[in-house]
Order: C-alpha cells, then sequence, then structure tokens
C-alpha cells in the first residue's frame, strides 16, 4: 500500500476551509499507511491558514500528518506546485476547499490506484447548488452526458505515482483539472462509487462568469496541448437528447442554455476568477 497526500489550494476559504478538512478526518481509513494534507493558502487576505491548522489536532490523534503552507502570493496552480513540492511518493489527490467528501471516498480512491500502471479516479459528484437559478442550471447539468456518464473529477481526483510521473509541474492554465484529466485515456480513469459534495456558483451571472472561464479554459487546453485531446472522449450530446431534457425541465433547460449562450457573446471579458460565493 502506498502513501496518500492530499493537496488543498485554498484561497480566501476560511468559511469552507474547515468543513472540507473535518470530512477528510471523518474518512472511513483502514489502510496501513497514514494520510498526509497539505494545505497551501495562498494569498490569502482572511484566516485561512489559521482555520486550517486549528485541525491540526484531529490530524495527529489520527496519527495522520497536516502541513499548512502560507503564501503570500495567489495563484491556484503555484499553489498545487508549492504542494506537491513537499508532498511523499506516492499517491496524490487534489482537493478543492469547498469539497466535502463522502466518508468511504478516500479509501476507494486509495484502493482503486493501488497499482503500478497509471491510473486516475474520482468519486461521483453531486452538483449542490442554493439559489432557484442555480438549482435550474444543476438539474440539466447533472444530466449531461459528460456529467452522468464520465469521471469528471470536478473538485477533486486522484492519480498514483505513476499517473502523477505523467507531467512535471503544473502549467500555468485555467483548467487544471482538465489538464490532468486529459493526460489519462479512458480506461485508465476509474470513477469509484462513493460520491462528494460540490457546489457551483449562485446566481445567474456568477454561472455566466464561471461557465466563461470554463469555455476559455478548454480553448486554452486545445491551443497549448492538441495532442492530450486523443484522450478525450467526451460523449456525445445530440439534439434530440437536448430537446427531451427542454420538455422535461423547460426552465432548467432554459436557464442552462440561456447561460451557454450568454457565456459565449461575452467571452471577450477578463477572466477573473469567481464561484459567485
Amino acid at each position: 500500500m502506498t502513501p496518500l497526500t492530499i493537496i488543498l489550494p485554498a484561497s480566501n476559504e476560511e468559511s469552507l476551509i474547515g468543513g472540507c478538512l473535518d470530512a477528510v478526518l471523518a474518512s472511513h481509513w483502514t489502510r496501513a499507511t497514514p494520510v498526509s494534507c497539505i494545505v497551501v493558502a495562498n494569498g490569502c487576505s482572511d484566516a485561512t491558514a489559521e482555520v486550517a491548522r486549528t485541525r491540526a489536532p484531529g490530524f495527529d490523534a489520527r496519527g495522520w500528518r497536516l502541513e499548512v503552507i502560507d503564501r503570500r502570493e495567489g495563484g491556484k496552480l503555484a499553489a498545487l506546485n508549492a504542494g506537491d513540492a513537499q508532498a511523499a511518493e506516492g499517491t496524490r489527490a487534489y482537493l478543492d476547499a469547498d469539497v466535502l467528501m463522502h466518508p468511504a471516498l478516500l479509501q476507494q480512491i486509495a484502493g482503486a490506484l493501488d497499482t503500478e500502471a497509471p491510473r486516475y479516479a474520482s468519486g461521483q459528484v453531486e452538483i449542490a447548488a442554493t439559489g432557484a437559478v442555480s438549482r435550474a442550471y444543476a438539474r440539466i447539468w447533472r444530466q449531461v452526458p459528460f456529467m452522468a456518464r464520465g469521471v469528471p473529477g470536478c473538485g477533486v481526483f486522484a492519480v498514483n505515482a505513476a499517473g502523477r510521473a505523467r507531467w512535471a509541474r503544473f502549467p500555468d492554465i485555467i483548467a487544471d483539472d482538465m489538464f490532468v484529466h486529459l493526460n489519462f485515456a479512458p480506461e485508465e480513469r476509474i470513477g469509484v462509487p462513493a460520491p462528494y459534495h460540490w457546489p457551483i456558483a449562485e446566481g445567474f451571472g456568477a454561472l455566466v462568469r464561471v461557465r466563461r472561464r470554463q469555455d476559455a479554459g478548454v480553448a486554452e487546453i486545445v491551443r497549448k496541448f492538441p495532442a492530450l485531446l486523443a484522450n478525450d472522449d467526451k460523449p456525445a450530446f445530440p439534439a434530440r437528447a437536448k430537446l427531451a431534457m427542454a420538455l422535461r425541465d423547460p426552465l432548467g433547460f432554459a436557464v442552462y442554455a440561456g447561460v451557454a449562450v450568454a457565456s459565449r457573446l461575452t467571452r471577450r471579458r477578463a477572466q477573473g476568477w469567481s464561484r459567485g460565493r
């Protein structure tokens, strides 16, 4: 059994980092090797690092390791690289600070990656939303073939040592999750049954900003890493399937389509990150 290190970049997440780490601590873990977690607070103007450190006794009680790196510089990719630089050899799990993992997820991922062959793994994403507009958007997004039948890894994904050797440092790009996903062939990606809670942006404007950034991230991967597209197995989303969705849920489809159209019409705007929280 190989060691597992969680890399957790966080920028101004003082309200969420505690719950994320509590969910990690609640994991059902019976493997002989302990878990390490490296929180990389980057460019924070709040108490993200301090809140993360309050969970250290819980990690110590389980014989696990928690390290908190407080970087003045912002940037998720630089944070990922800083975490990787401190991680032990073995399996790496990359976790967003707003994700809540099911207790079974971490052990299932570790088991799936317990092989010498390069592998990528994630759980079953539960898209969460609070407001009426975002709930409507989520109802359709859950049914999009890539989300419903693939292993998207939104918010949490993991690779074993052979898989992590596929690239060196994380490049300075928008879509780090897509970059890692496409470094693996479809048969090398494993979806385990345990779920995790992944919140999306709240409100139409925030959804448009995030969708615009997602689209820019896809275009950047196509432009900078065209060879990775050989691993793209995105299922088709034919017009008849879209029509069926629209008939079942007219409001949800109208919101989903409206966000897609608005993001395309405003794609030239600055791409600042926003979850709309």
